[in-house]
């Protein structure tokens, strides 16, 4: 398991230097520049040569590239154009309103998608297998942003049990020693600035989980049903094996795999997939602070958000595959 962790980390290097360059030529290959978005109706030929000069973006592109790449390898990913910050700061801020959002959105996926799919799977052609089918049939199909605005809708502002934008309300003042709000009012002991932390979380979270749940919900139903009619399971019923070792040691073990994966891919997609459930609900992260980007062509902003999603996505799919080994011995000893 080393040597095949090791092997994978070594090959993030290629995949970054590729993208790398490939982010690099497109965010240039947009139409107008970081000049047009900061001059506006003030541009003049003059301004614009100055704003190009200030940012290096006079010198041929190869030479641009090599010297943003210099100060990649050492953490720098330049300053934003927007605030005037490191871009460095800007993402370790925003990333952990994202990685909260996901987390919580990956947790409501998982909590629901695997037991449905599991009684699912266990009782083919039930009402319940006919209505896990069709509910995820419905979440892939709606679009999240859609959801979003329904959901705000409905159970912000009909029912006014939820609240329908940011991360906290910006009455509360309160301390944020790990910037994930629901667990920082935890630590501080200050629990109704936690509770209206959840508050704000749940609808974003909801939304953005909803894909991964009807697709985590089918993959569960089909691996059940699968190992469900191997041989072996049927052989651990005839010796008279209770129900619930069957379920635990034969069918959810071997099922799992295809689970972990699909969990693993769902997670890496969440946190460079929010941008649309952010915008929605305000929420705050690195997903709606990289829209803006887009518009106001930022360009170091841009291309240290994709290189750190990247990174992330990569790690991520990485404890996936080593995780396997916690299901299936033979991948522990390859």
């Amino acid at each position: 398991m080393l040597t095949f962790a090791v092997r994978r980390l070594l090959l993030l290097i290629p995949i970054l230097l590729g993208l790398s360059i490939l982010v690099f030529l497109f965010v240039r290959a947009l139409p107008g520049g970081p000049e047009t978005a900061l001059l506006g109706e003030r541009s003049t030929p003059e301004r614009i040569a100055q704003v190009r000069a200030a940012y290096g973006l006079d010198r041929p592109v190869h030479e641009q590239y090599l010297s943003y790449m210099g100060k990649v390898v050492k953490l720098d990913f330049g300053t934003s154009i927007q605030t005037q910050r490191p871009v460095s700061e800007e993402i370790a801020r925003r990333f952990k309103a994202t990685l909260e959002l996901t987390g919580a959105a990956i947790l409501f996926a998982v909590l629901v998608g695997i037991p449905l799919g599991f009684v699912a799977g266990r009782r083919p052609q039930s009402w319940i297998d006919n209505l896990s089918t069709v509910g995820s049939l419905l979440g892939i199909a709606i679009p999240v942003f859609v959801l979003g605005y329904l959901l705000k809708y409905v159970f912000a502002i009909k029912l006014g049990w939820f609240e329908t934008t940011g991360r906290q309300n910006v009455a509360i003042s309160t301390e944020h020693p790990t910037g994930f709000f629901v667990l920082d009012g935890i630590i501080t002991g200050d629990l109704p600035a936690a509770w209206d932390a959840f508050k704000h979380l749940v609808l974003p979270a909801i939304a953005l989980g909803t894909i991964p749940l009807a697709i985590i919900t089918r993959i569960t139903r089909a691996a059940v049903q699968e190992v469900s009619n191997e041989d072996f399971v049927r052989t651990a019923e005839a010796k008279g094996m209770t129900k619930s070792v069957v379920t635990r040691r034969h069918i959810l073990r071997n099922a799992m795999l295809p689970v972990v994966t699909i969990i693993g891919l769902q997670t890496g997609l969440l946190l460079s997939g929010a941008i649309l459930t952010e915008t929605v609900f305000a929420f705050g992260g690195l997903g709606s602070f990289m829209a803006s980007s887009v518009f106001t062509r930022d360009f170091p902003v841009i291309q240290g958000g994709i290189l750190f999603i990247a990174v992330v996505f990569v790690l991520v799919n990485l404890l996936v595959d080593i995780s396997y080994g916690l299901f299936d011995p033979r991948v522990r000893n390859a």
